[in-house]
């Protein structure tokens, strides 16, 4: 009596634990970044898992960076611990309005800047802003940049906005610290680069040396 031999198992793939892609790994690119400021990444519910949030890519390499989840009924205690800290120096990223002016950037001696960037879409943003208060008392820093966002992953992108990353790259450079804005620079672009050929399921292919 013939036997059937068993189908083979499907291979089961599991993305990478740290960076999260499948067939595109990009830990091979990732930085150490040095800066000792300290950014805070005011995470909108919808943004966590999102894969093409650009904030992980700040949490993974800044030795400062966190990611806190936006509540409107309950600010985080721990980041309003820290903006009332003296040694202390908050910024909030958004922009201005009659309301808010921005206000230039200039380093208090003694004091470690605070970066708060909004971590969502710009609509989603703007009801953060609405229905946050405390965030209304932080100085309002607006950036200036001159070359266009580079980021196309998502649709309705409005002309002169920057995703997270961008926006923390260009922090970066307002602190003098470009070593540490052009590393991260390159860690956005791997992370670009990766990304069509990982919704397509399948590993990217690389130019011929």
């Amino acid at each position: 009596m013939a036997t059937m031999s068993a189908e083979p198992a499907p291979q089961t793939v599991t993305p990478c634990p740290n960076c999260g892609f499948v067939h595109n790994c990009i830990c091979h690119a990732e930085v150490r970044l040095r800066s000792q400021a300290i950014f805070v990444l005011l995470t909108h519910s919808k943004e966590f898992g999102k894969d093409t949030n650009t904030g992980a890519l700040m949490a993974r390499t800044l030795p400062h960076c966190q990611r806190l989840l936006w509540s409107r009924t309950e600010p985080p205690e721990a980041l309003l611990t820290l903006i009332a800290d003296d040694t202390i120096q908050p910024w909030l990223l958004f922009p201005a309005d009659d309301a808010h002016p921005a206000v230039p950037f200039a380093r208090e001696t003694g004091k470690t800047p605070l970066f708060i960037l909004l971590d969502a879409t710009w609509q989603e943003a703007r009801k953060m802003m609405r229905k946050s208060p405390w965030l209304a008392k932080l100085p309002r820093l607006s950036l200036s940049v001159d070359r266009d966002s580079c980021y196309s992953l998502r649709r309705n992108q409005q002309t002169g906005n920057l995703c997270t990353c961008e926006t923390g790259i260009a922090l970066l450079e307002l602190l003098g610290e470009h070593s540490d804005a052009k590393a991260l620079l390159q860690y956005f672009d791997a992370f670009l680069a990766a990304f069509p050929a990982e919704k397509s399921g399948h590993p990217r292919r690389r130019p011929e040396p």
